[in-house]
């Protein structure tokens, strides 16, 4: 059986004990960067297996190793650098491919950045739209963020420590000035978020790139949660 294991996005005591029994049992394990998949099976003492890059560029042939290996009756490991495989990250071909051809597949959940930041982010949880990575050029940029300029869902994207500050002023030009926070290495010692206003958050991150991974939450459409509408803003 193949095992969709997801992994810690900066705490490795988040590895949960069915993900590392999962690494534990794997013959194979199919991963972003054997690096820092490996660092993380030295952290929980795990002996090295035989280890398969997959990332972009590569999926179909990597893929093709992996499905053989189940087919011979190995246990196989999908995982990325952090979080889960397929989310903004290599996997769904793998997965579709498994799908196709009626190969067994189980997902073990753990720790993902999305809810993490909607979380942190204290704006509405009860929907959410993910939109992964945004296009670079602004046009394209402003564009991407209009699409959802009417919906009521609160927005999660991930976002380059060097483009925050101008996703931030594309997304204020587009949808207004609403609640946001910027979560920069969640669950990991240097963890910060900053919450405010777009009109705010872009002028503070406009400055120069940021250390770390980037997750960026924005308000949906909601008058609660728009300047311009008298919205009460975190201050409340």
């Amino acid at each position: 059986m193949l095992h969709v294991v997801a992994t810690p996005i900066g705490n490795l005591a988040d590895l949960s004990p069915r993900a590392e029994e999962a690494f534990r049992n794997a013959s194979i394990i199919a991963c972003e960067d054997t690096r820092r998949t490996w660092q993380l099976l030295s952290h929980a003492g795990i002996p090295r297996p035989e280890m398969v890059s997959y990332r972009q560029g590569n999926e179909e042939r990597a893929g093709r190793r992996v499905m053989e290996a189940v087919a011979a009756g190995r246990e196989a490991v999908l995982c990325s650098d952090g979080g889960y495989p397929a989310i903004s990250d290599p996997g769904y071909r793998l997965l579709r491919e498994c799908a196709k051809s009626g190969v067994a597949y189980e997902v073990v959940p753990g720790a993902c950045a999305v809810e993490t930041a909607l979380l942190m982010s204290a704006l509405p949880t009860s929907s959410y739209t993910f939109r992964g990575f945004p296009p670079r050029g602004p046009g394209a940029l402003r564009n991407w963020f209009a699409q959802d300029a009417a919906s009521p869902h609160t927005m999660i994207l991930y976002e380059s420590p060097y483009r925050v500050g101008a996703t931030l002023r594309a997304a204020y030009e587009a949808l207004g000035d609403r609640e946001a926070a910027v979560c920069i290495e969640l669950t990991k010692v240097h963890e910060r978020v900053a919450r405010g206003w777009l009109s705010d958050l872009a002028a503070e991150f406009g400055r120069g790139p940021v250390k770390g991974e980037v997750a960026i939450v924005i308000a949906g459409s909601n008058a609660k949660f728009a300047r311009d509408a008298g919205g009460a803003g975190y201050q409340t």
